[in-house]
């Protein structure tokens, strides 16, 4: 393992030679992502691969800060906790956030001491290599961070199921992520970490400014480009809307360009069982719900497979309060939306999965010696 060939303080010296590297290369990475997943440069430039460098130097921090501790034993014994890396990682990163998402994983892997497997999506893999070539530049061994490019079905089954690779953390959809639970079942038992799909409920009450909020309710739609196949699923979802009732308010078209763009859209008199209001969409595709009463509320936030984040937008204390403890999610998010730190580790419950990202200990094996 990583952390038996490098002491501790030398690790954190590397990783944050790698963040240099990042930080010196970051016009060339947000090129890469613009080209593969249609993210804007200037987006790149400015937040994603910035946050990737700082994500890399918090982990850093606690690579040499990773301790066991001694145990209070009931009879004459002396015992104490060893921590170890768990072993070799397989790392399955998604197409929408190519850059953030493969770090949040990465970086808590090597501060944890693990060697690791990285693929990437197919869509998407040409920052991961470029990261692999700087993380060598940066002293990083041979086999520390390995990245195979490849298909799920081929190069992700095969990662999830191999017998020396010692736990998986995946982000993707609840269906993928189902079939690694069981290849990791049928293989060596592996543990996963699985960061999944969601239908995220934004709850807007009564006594806030709406034109202040209104731009936040479209902060997780995908602005990355897409394929065919995901720009035909968008247009489907819209068609289920207006079948099922929906009133379309705006948009719901494609834009007249090159490539698959669809108009950010707007349905109103959405119920809770239509097709648009239970499935998740990935596209810019808003519901508009009305609700009456904070009770209500709650339990149409809670009545979906799902459980990944939520939104909350009140003035009022106690009402924030209330409803951020009452909604199975992981992340709940009061009077702002999509922020993260790595000091927040995030994931989901339910169908969205469960273990955290941004979490070190997800990639330890915990010891008890008793002597």
């Amino acid at each position: 393992m990583f952390i038996l060939e490098l002491l501790n303080q030398e690790r954190r010296r590397i990783m944050l030679k790698f963040a240099d590297l990042i930080l010196e290369h970051v016009e060339e990475i947000a090129a890469l992502d613009a080209m593969d997943a249609g993210k804007l440069f200037s987006v790149g430039k400015t937040g994603d691969i910035p946050n990737v460098a700082d994500v890399l130097c918090y982990y850093a921090g606690a690579a040499d800060k990773i301790h066991g501790t001694t145990l209070k034993m009931s009879r004459e014994l002396q015992g104490y906790t060893l921590l170890e890396p768990i072993g070799v990682v397989g790392l399955i990163i998604p197409w929408n956030f190519p850059s953030p998402l493969l770090m949040h994983k990465v970086a808590p892997a090597l501060a944890a001491g693990c060697t690791m497997v990285v693929k990437p999506a197919e869509q998407t893999p040409l920052s991961a290599l470029y990261y692999a070539y700087l993380a060598k530049q940066a002293g990083i061994p041979d086999g520390v961070i390995n990245v195979v490019t490849g298909f799920g079905p081929t190069a992700g089954a095969a990662l999830s199921s191999h017998m020396d690779v010692d736990k998986i953390g995946f982000t993707g959809s609840t269906e993928v992520g189902c079939l690694i639970m069981q290849a990791a079942a049928t293989s060596n038992l592996k543990p996963v970490s699985l960061e999944l799909g969601g239908k995220s409920p934004f709850i807007v009450f009564d006594d806030v400014d709406v034109d202040k909020v209104a731009p936040l309710a479209f902060v997780g739609a995908v602005y990355n480009k897409i394929d065919k196949i995901q720009f035909e699923k968008v247009l489907s979802y819209i068609e289920h809307g207006k079948k099922e009732g929906a009133t379309l308010l705006t948009g719901g078209n494609s834009l007249d360009r090159k490539g698959y763009f669809i108009e950010p859209t707007i349905f109103v008199d959405v119920t809770d069982e239509m097709t648009i209001a239970k499935e998740e969409i990935f596209g810019p595709v808003l519901s508009v719900m009305k609700f009456q009463t904070v009770e209500e509320v709650i339990k149409r936030a809670n009545c979906t497979k799902y459980g990944l984040a939520a939104g909350v937008m009140t003035n009022d204390l106690n009402i924030a309060n209330t409803v951020s403890r009452s909604i199975r999610a992981g992340v709940i998010w009061i009077n702002c939306y999509f922020a993260f730190d790595p000091d927040c580790p995030y994931g989901g419950y339910k169908c969205s999965g469960f273990e955290r990202d941004w979490e070190w200990k997800d990639f330890i094996s915990f010891f008890k010696l008793n002597l």
